[in-house]
């Protein structure tokens, strides 16, 4: 059973900084326990309340390759280590329209992608909220 733990949320003010990490674990049904996360790409989604849940950005299985959406270009990055099966989300210049849950999400498939429904495990969410 894939886990996914999600860390580093919290209450930042406008114009700050926080790192989020997400912790994989477990094994899919047809890979080693060490094996799957290497050959998975990663996303990092948000969701804030009363709004549907949105890319954030998504790397691609070696780390060579990230992609990101529009709002948070240029301010975010997705870094991962496979040696650690941690995936890391480093929030730059924060501002109050970030405020969300934030979801690391894994893909039994070396590209990454933006679509949710492409993406076959979830953490539970660590909450950023950031004040003005």
């Amino acid at each position: 059973q894939v886990q996914l733990v999600e860390s580093g949320g919290g209450l930042v003010q406008a114009g700050g900084s926080l790192r989020l990490s997400c912790v994989a674990s477990g094994r899919t049904f047809s890979s080693s326990a060490m094996g799957w996360f290497s050959s998975s790409a990663m996303g990092w989604f948000r969701q804030a309340p009363g709004k549907e849940r949105e890319f954030v950005g998504a790397i691609d299985w070696r780390g060579g390759t990230a992609n990101y959406a529009d709002s948070v270009k240029g301010r975010f990055t997705i870094t991962r280590d496979n040696a650690k099966n941690t995936v890391y989300l480093q929030m730059n210049s924060l501002k109050p329209e970030d405020t969300a849950v934030y979801y690391c999400a894994a893909r039994q498939h070396v590209t990454p992608v933006a679509r949710v429904s492409d993406y076959d495990y979830w953490g539970q969410g660590t909450q950023v909220t950031v004040s003005s």
